[in-house]
C-alpha cells in the first residue's frame, strides 16, 4: 500500500530556536536544533521531562512559529499547519458522533473527495489497520488501541508527506502498547510514509525507529532543549531480548541520563 507524493518529504531544520515570553521574562524552550530527516524515514525523538521534545514537534507541525531559525519540507517554509503534516496525539481526538469509516474518511472529503472515493480510501486504511469487523462502530464501542488505531489510518488516509507522533501509545496498557508498536512498524514499511514519533520510551524508540534523537536542556536544567545526539539503529532485527538491541538501549539511556537528574526521566 506504497504511498506516492509529487515531492519528497526531505525534512531540513537550521538553528531553530523557540522562546516564550512570560511574566518573569524570556524563557529559551529549545535552541540551536538543527536536523535533516530524510524522505520515508522514522525518526525518534527521546529525552527527559522539559526539554523540548513537543515543543519541537509542534514547530514541525506548524501549530506554532520558531522564534528563530529555518525549516523546510520538500523545500518549501513550514509556516502553519498544511495537509503534508498529519499529526497523531495521544488523545485519540475521534469524532465521536461519527463511525469508524466516517471518521476516516472525514479528511478526504474536506479536501473534495466524493462519498464513494473517500469511503474507498477509508475502507482499505480500515483494512489496514485490522478494523473491518468494526467499520460501522462508533469510538465509544472501541478499546483504547482500536481508537488509537483509528486515529492512525485517519491521519495516513490524507496521504501526509510527514505523520507526526507525539506519545501516541503512551495512555495504553503494556500490552496493547506492544501490539500499536508491530502494528506501526508494519504500517511503516507498507507505506513509506516519513514519521517523527515523540516518546519517553527507550525500548519503543529502539524497536520503531532508523534513527533517535537525543534531546536534553529545558528550562529546569537553566539552558534550552538542543539535540545532544542522534544515534543510528543499525538492527537485522527488532528482538527486544537480543544483545544488540540491548545494547543501544544501554547507550540511549547513558545520553538520556547523562547530566540530568534520574528522578525526572520517566
Amino acid at each position: 500500500m506504497s504511498q506516492t507524493h509529487s515531492m519528497t518529504a526531505d525534512t531540513v531544520v537550521r538553528d531553530l530556536g523557540k522562546t516564550y515570553q512570560t511574566e518573569r521574562g524570556p524563557v529559551a524552550a529549545i535552541a540551536g536544533v538543527t536536523l535533516d530527516i530524510a524522505d520515508g524515514e522514522f525518526v525518534a525523538i527521546i529525552g527527559a521531562s522539559g526539554c523540548g521534545k513537543s515543543t519541537f514537534l509542534r514547530i514541525l507541525a506548524g501549530f506554532e512559529p520558531a522564534t528563530c531559525g529555518t525549516l523546510t519540507l520538500g523545500g518549501r517554509p513550514v509556516t502553519k499547519p498544511g495537509p503534508d503534516r498529519g499529526v497523531v496525539f495521544q488523545d485519540y481526538g475521534l469524532f465521536p458522533w461519527l463511525t469508524v469509516r466516517e471518521n476516516i474518511a472525514y479528511g478526504p472529503r474536506q479536501t473534495g473527495s466524493s462519498r464513494a472515493s473517500a469511503h474507498a480510501t477509508a475502507d482499505r486504511f480500515v483494512e489496514a489497520v485490522g478494523l473491518t469487523r468494526f467499520a460501522d462502530k462508533y469510538p465509544k464501542e472501541l478499546s483504547g488501541g482500536m481508537q488509537q488505531r483509528v486515529a492512525i489510518a485517519r491521519v495516513m488516509a490524507n496521504s501526509p508527506l510527514v505523520m507526526l507522533m507525539d506519545e501516541p501509545f503512551g495512555a495504553l496498557d503494556a500490552l496493547t502498547r506492544t501490539n500499536m508498536q508491530h502494528e506501526l512498524a508494519r504500517l511503516h514499511k507498507e507505506t513509506g510514509t516519513t514519521v517523527v514519533f515523540v516518546t519517553h520510551s527507550i525500548e519503543e524508540a529502539v524497536f520503531l525507529a532508523d534513527r533517535v534523537v537525543v534531546m536534553a536542556g529545558g528550562a529546569s536544567h537553566g539552558v534550552p532543549g538542543h539535540i545532544k545526539a542522534v544515534v543510528p539503529i543499525s538492527l537485522a532485527n527488532r528482538d527486544v531480548t537480543s544483545a544488540e538491541f540491548n545494547r543501544h538501549k544501554r547507550e540511549l539511556a547513558a545520553l538520556v541520563h547523562e547530566g540530568s537528574n534520574p528522578a525526572g526521566v520517566r
